[in-house]
């Protein structure tokens, strides 16, 4: 019989499996139980769940999805459409499903997080313990426009309504000129995605929104639950926290409490820590 490989040897192999240029992990012990998969927001990077790692105990192992054209692949061509992006993080974290894992999508990234899904299905791969959908209308439903093709001051108009990108970094001709370019791109995936008809997923869906959000507040997620009910077998469920679109920033301890706690409650009550823990 082959003698088994010792718990180190099997996290060197997951750490060379994970490095990919599409995946950032930041967090997780030597056996974590649980795999976090975070996807962000147009024009934003993986950096932005970076935060979290502080907040997370060594049971969750978290990975964040780096587009291309941003911060360290600024060189790397574009993905052409959401088949082609939804696609290539699907090769990258397809290796990395040997544990029960959850997918968190902000914004645009929520629309991603369900097409990787079906993807992930399609490839008869294992799929989400639960789907985190965070500050956008359902796919099919959301509204959509055509930012991309406008002006550098329509669009940057368009991310101060949003909030989440400094003015500092929008007065800087250089800056902004590297934002505007992520944005446009990631703009015009998700204004000309036209998500086919599929069946639902039978994973839990669990909606989170700020609650002056515009685009996704109170009265959006009143219809069920922002179109995500209409996307699973399994229950749906919703979270408001106080904040705009970016709520997630100033309630990042709030949001990866409440993630935890639909991960496994175990991870946030008993034991010898109390999560999650203080940055």
């Amino acid at each position: 019989m082959t003698a088994p490989f010792p718990p180190h040897a099997h996290a060197s192999a997951r750490t060379a499996r994970s490095d990919s240029p599409w995946l950032r992990r930041w967090s997780g012990g030597a056996a974590p139980r649980f795999t976090l998969i975070c996807l962000p927001h147009a024009g934003g990077s993986a950096g932005f769940y970076r935060p979290w790692a502080a907040l997370l105990p060594p049971e969750v192992e978290l990975l964040a999805v780096q587009y291309p054209g941003r911060e360290d692949r600024f060189e790397d061509p574009e993905a052409l459409d959401m088949a082609e992006l939804a696609g290539a993080v699907a090769d990258a974290v397809a290796p990395l499903l040997d544990r029960p894992y959850a997918l968190f999508g902000h914004s645009m990234g929520s629309a991603v997080a369900w097409e990787l899904a079906h993807e992930l299905r399609r490839r008869e791969l294992p799929g989400p313990r639960r789907l985190f959908a965070s500050g956008r209308a359902a796919p099919g439903t959301a509204v959509t426009g055509r930012l991309h093709q406008q002006s550098d001051d329509v669009l940057s108009a368009e991310l101060v309504r949003l909030g989440g990108t400094s003015q500092e970094v929008l007065d800087d001709p250089g800056l902004r000129s590297l934002v505007l370019t992520a944005v446009r791109h990631d703009y015009r995936i998700i204004e000309t995605y036209r998500p086919p008809d599929r069946p639902p997923l039978s994973c839990p869906l669990h909606v989170l929104t700020g609650d002056t959000d515009p685009e996704l507040g109170e009265e959006r997620i009143r219809e069920r639950a922002g179109g995500w009910a209409d996307l699973t077998t399994a229950r749906t469920e919703v979270r408001v926290f106080p904040g705009d679109h970016f709520y997630l920033a100033p309630k990042r301890r709030e949001v990866v409490t409440a993630v935890l706690r639909r991960l496994d409650p175990s991870l946030t009550t008993g034991g010898p820590h109390t999560w999650p823990s203080t940055p």
